[in-house]
């Protein structure tokens, strides 16, 4: 720095210097942690939430009449020309 800098400027730089290696100093240990975090296995990783007692509903499926299949088939068709 030269002479003529103010002692404000000296000291937000002084400031900014500090902020940057906190800064980078915490974000190391997050990513630290992170790392350690996700070698746990994945039944750990939300402790907070219940666990799913049961699979979801089951699938269900409609026969589709002749007609509704044509009607089906013709919206695929229009909406793969870009319609």
């Amino acid at each position: 720095m030269s002479e003529h800098d103010s002692i404000l400027q000296l000291t937000g730089v002084v400031l900014l210097a500090l902020a940057t290696g906190a800064w980078t100093v915490g974000l190391i240990r997050v990513l630290r942690r992170g790392r350690a975090e996700a070698s746990w296995p994945a039944t750990d990783r939300l402790p907070g939430l219940p666990r799913q007692q049961g699979a979801g509903p089951g699938v269900e499926a409609v026969e589709l009449t002749p007609a509704e299949r044509a009607a089906f088939t013709g919206l695929v068709r229009r909406f793969g020309e870009g319609h």
